[in-house]
């Protein structure tokens, strides 16, 4: 009888355990940030220049909640949308990215991609994610290009191996990315360089935090980098201290904003989960919004 009941008392406090990680799946958070960057005078008088950071949706079909949350981000009236990747978890979630950025994909914006985006998902063993063990794609295509077309249409940048220039509210933005350096999709020496000096603001995008592309970019002279895919850890000690980072960033700097070497870097919680890993623990979905201002004189 003892046996028997220590047995139910841990099937009641694995399934509260799982119906908090299930729970906190929808409990999106916006996490503010402000970096004094540009040089004096360079807003005119305006107000900060604001980055809304998007990575890791991961959504599939009919995710109501996470769609008008996403939608609603517009409100914050973003100079520039920056999406790091992993939009897809479902062969059929294109159609809910789309509605999910919705007015978003009016203002100007840039991409990167993440593998997440190209192959489907699969079944996972928990216990590999929790020993940070790499785990190989499925190689099952998913409808990206589809995606691709559309952010394009719309106006934003595809900055996969590109390096680019455009204005955004006045301020002159230099800008280069590389392709998901995860699955070691990388090619950085397609983008090696230091940003155009005449650049106000200049941003290096990848979807997921490798120090082999961060020290790059820090290298060449670019004041911030912005990256995803850690989703802060998704399964993380109280206070969000995360036990692995699915790459090889420290714990410490697997979300959140932080010093890396002389560069800013920015890394996403993410606003998703794979479709057959949803579960957060101390870890809640998240979005971005970086407050760029004037150094002081």
């Amino acid at each position: 009888m003892k046996l028997r009941h220590i047995a139910l008392g841990l099937a009641a406090l694995g399934a509260a355990t799982a119906g908090h990680g299930f729970a906190e799946l929808s409990r999106f958070e916006l996490r503010e940030y402000q970096l004094p960057l540009l040089e004096p005078g360079t807003l005119g008088g305006r107000g900060p220049f604001r980055i809304l950071h998007i990575s890791d949706l991961h959504m599939i079909p009919r995710q109501r909640k996470k769609i008008e949350w996403v939608r609603a981000l517009d409100r914050l009236d973003p100079d520039l949308v920056i999406n790091t990747g992993d939009n897809l978890s479902d062969l059929r979630g294109v159609p809910a990215v789309l509605e999910a950025l919705g007015p978003l994909l009016d203002r100007p914006g840039a991409f990167v991609f993440g593998t997440n985006d190209y192959w489907a998902p699969r079944p996972v063993n928990p216990l590999k994610y929790l020993t940070d063990t790499k785990r190989a794609p499925s190689y099952v295509d998913l409808p990206w290009q589809g995606m691709r077309a559309a952010f394009i249409e719309h106006g934003w940048h595809d900055a996969t191996h590109k390096r680019l220039e455009f204005k955004a509210s006045g301020l002159r933005l230099a800008l280069a990315g590389v392709d998901d350096p995860h699955h070691d999709l990388d090619r950085y020496d397609e983008v090696a360089g230091a940003p155009n000096e005449a650049a106000d603001l200049s941003i290096g995008l990848a979807h997921a935090p490798y120090r082999r592309v961060l020290s790059a970019f820090e290298a060449d002279g670019y004041d911030l980098a912005l990256a995803g895919h850690t989703h802060g850890g998704q399964i993380c000690l109280p206070g969000g201290r995360a036990l692995v980072t699915n790459s090889d960033i420290d714990r410490q700097r697997a979300s959140g904003l932080h010093r890396y070497g002389k560069m800013w870097m920015e890394v996403s919680n993410g606003l998703g989960t794979s479709k057959y890993a949803p579960l957060r623990f101390f870890c809640r979905p998240s979005a971005s919004l970086i407050e760029v201002t004037e150094r002081s004189s």
